[in-house]
């Protein structure tokens, strides 16, 4: 019976551990899944916490990245936090900032030190008396001054053209430098509008690998040469043959005097021979006066005068001279008072207008039409204080034009070459300027004598009487 109760007893036991069994693999089960969660809730946390140690600074990183990229230089990382190979790029991306914002300065700074090298060598340039041009290898123009485009006439289109196609003059300089001579020093002419000038051209650099030329205007310097050496050749010929003139002429008028009455035969001839050397040492003596008239030029006097007045007087002369020649008077209504010397002034415009009258004399010769005319015109407002006088005649030289007021320079078979060169003379004494162009209307010439307009004075100043004037 007691084996019996246990076996029963052990029975219901095992029947208990049976039931309970399932509910002890549950319980199990949900250990397992507890701890499983809280193992992986941890991994999960430090995950997270070591991905922040890594994340934080890279994103620190690409935001100052972005900083710098949108051109703030300043942009530093903080080098403290995260791991070692994080924080050794983050002393490099400093670095390299640093590094930037210095080169940065530096070709900041070297930007405004070529800017301002730049505006001053522009200054410089433009301000310069000599012509400036530079070439490539090819001969192309790569810069070029105010002074070089006013000389040559060049626009801004001149840049990248080659220099023989916008100067053809100076085909004869690139020769030289071609031919080895890079520091060549050259004179060429230039001619343009119709007045020549004279260029010195110096070359700098090498031809294979660009060239500057730099020219100066030596015209004036040419023609006060040139005015000097005949200003002394004009005094020794006035000197060497103005002496035996008058005994010559007295011998030939007492020759006349005396020996006509006894020629029987040819007096015809006899007279023709005596008035010839009369005449001839007359002429001769006018150009002797016109020799000394130029070496020895007055010091102008200056008085008031009036421009109006001196014009009337002058063309009223030459209308006697050529009856065949209309010659037009366009005067102001109202006195023009200057200050000037009325007997050099008065010189200029006769010699203004004694070349007009020739020059339309020479055209009638192989063209009698049209009619000869010339206008005296006297301009005179707050801009320009000028004379104008204006022909139909020859014209002027579309050549060495400028060279007609040099002396001894002439178109004409019998001038002197001095009648513009004493103008001109003149017109530099009164601090003027004698300018030579082509007439407006038609062929012929233009003659402009333009007074400086300080040199006008108000009619409070001016002489009361034409005596006192002269």
């Amino acid at each position: 019976m007691n084996h019996l109760k246990e076996t029963e007893a052990s029975l219901v036991s095992y029947r208990e551990a049976a039931q309970s069994q399932a509910r002890i693999q549950g319980i199990f089960v949900l250990s397992y899944i507890e701890t499983a969660l809280l193992v992986l809730v941890a991994a999960v946390w430090v995950g997270i916490a070591a991905a922040n140690s890594i994340a934080a600074p890279v994103s620190g990183l690409v935001q100052a990245a972005g900083r710098v990229s949108a051109g703030d230089l300043d942009a530093r990382v903080d080098v403290t936090v995260g791991p070692d190979e994080i924080r050794a790029l983050s002393n490099a991306f400093n670095m390299m900032t640093t590094d930037l914002q210095a080169q940065q300065a530096a070709l900041r700074t070297a930007r405004l030190d070529a800017e301002s090298r730049r505006q001053f060598i522009e200054t410089v340039l433009s301000g310069v008396s000599a012509g400036v041009v530079g070439l490539d290898a090819e001969g192309r123009i790569t810069a070029v001054n105010r002074r070089a485009g006013a000389l040559l006439a060049l626009d801004d289109d001149a840049v990248g053209r080659p220099l023989t196609d916008a100067a053809p003059e100076f085909d004869a300089v690139i020769e030289e430098i071609s031919g080895g001579r890079a520091d060549a020093e050259i004179e060429v002419d230039v001619m343009r509008g119709g007045e020549t000038r004279r260029l010195r051209v110096r070359s700098a650099g090498h031809a294979a690998e660009g060239l500057v030329l730099t020219f100066d205007d030596i015209t004036r310097l040419v023609a006060a040469q040139r005015n000097a050496a005949w200003k002394d050749v004009a005094r020794r010929i006035a000197h060497e043959i103005k002496n035996p003139l008058t005994p010559i002429q007295l011998s030939a008028e007492r020759i006349r005097r005396k020996y006509r009455k006894d020629i029987t035969s040819d007096l015809e001839t006899f007279d023709r021979c005596t008035e010839t050397i009369i005449r001839q040492v007359g002429d001769i003596g006018r150009m002797v006066d016109e020799f000394s008239a130029f070496a020895r030029m007055p010091a102008p006097r200056f008085a008031p005068a009036d421009l109006t007045e001196l014009l009337r007087q002058s063309v009223f002369a030459q209308r006697f001279v050529d009856s065949e020649i209309t010659i037009a008077l366009e005067e102001p209504a109202a006195e023009v008072w200057v200050n000037c010397d009325v007997r050099m002034v008065g010189q200029a415009l006769t010699n203004i207008l004694k070349n007009a009258g020739e020059a339309v004399a020479a055209r009638r010769l192989v063209q009698p039409d049209p009619p000869g005319r010339i206008s005296a015109t006297l301009v005179s407002d707050e801009d320009d204080l000028c004379l104008i006088i204006e022909d139909n005649g020859v014209g002027l030289p579309a050549r060495d034009r400028d060279r007609l007021t040099e002396p001894y320079v002439t178109t004409r078979e019998k001038g002197t070459g001095l009648g513009l060169a004493i103008v001109k003379r003149i017109m530099e004494d009164h601090e003027g300027e004698l300018t030579l162009t082509d007439a407006q209307q038609g062929p012929g010439a233009r003659v402009v004598l333009r007074f400086p307009t300080t040199a006008r004075l108000a009619a409070a100043s001016a002489p009361t009487s034409l005596e006192e004037m002269t």
